[in-house]
């Protein structure tokens, strides 16, 4: 357990890897939304940590992250893409942590930053609004365009005219290859 630096100085026992300070949820997500946080006693046994996704193996810094209700940290792409290759009726509880396999949906009944912050982040997807207990977002599926029918162009007269053109400059230039012309 440790005091929280913050305005909140509230009592914690959250640990940030990187800074090497105690953390309350609130600058979890305010100040180190980066940053591997895990407990005291945690960092005690491992010191050494792997600034990483666990996904891909880049570095959390990279790109933008999410963090889940067991405090794990992971890209939201990585996370995404592989919560949306799992079947659409796939439970809510088959969504696990990757890491520990905590559940990635918050409990209903879980009130704080981190589970706010999470619930707003899943609320983007479909995959996750399911899950989530929210009517499902209408995906805007573009038309493929129709092929062109000839049969359609009541006006021929046009092309008629540029195929007359065309055959006539051809008519006036030489029979030879272009290339063998300056």
């Amino acid at each position: 357990m440790g005091l929280c630096k913050c305005p909140k100085r509230k009592v914690t026992n959250l640990f940030c890897f990187e800074h090497r300070v105690n953390v309350c949820e609130h600058c979890l997500v305010a100040n180190h939304a980066k940053c591997i946080v895990q407990s005291y006693l945690q960092w005690l046994q491992d010191s050494d940590y792997n600034p990483n996704c666990r996904l891909c193996n880049t570095p959390l810094a990279s790109r933008e992250t999410t963090r889940l209700v067991c405090y794990d940290l992971f890209h939201w792409a990585c996370i995404n893409e592989r919560a949306a290759q799992l079947p659409r009726n796939t439970a809510p509880a088959g969504y696990q942590c990757p890491s520990c396999n905590g559940p990635i949906f918050p409990p209903a009944n879980l009130a704080g930053p981190v589970a706010s912050a999470l619930r707003e982040k899943l609320a983007t997807v479909n995959w996750a609004r399911a899950g989530l207990g929210l009517p499902l977002i209408d995906e805007v599926i573009s038309p493929e365009p129709e092929p062109l029918n000839s049969s359609d162009f009541s006006d021929w007269s046009s092309f008629n005219a540029t195929t007359t053109s065309v055959q006539e400059e051809r008519a006036s230039t030489p029979s030879a290859p272009a290339f063998y012309s300056q």
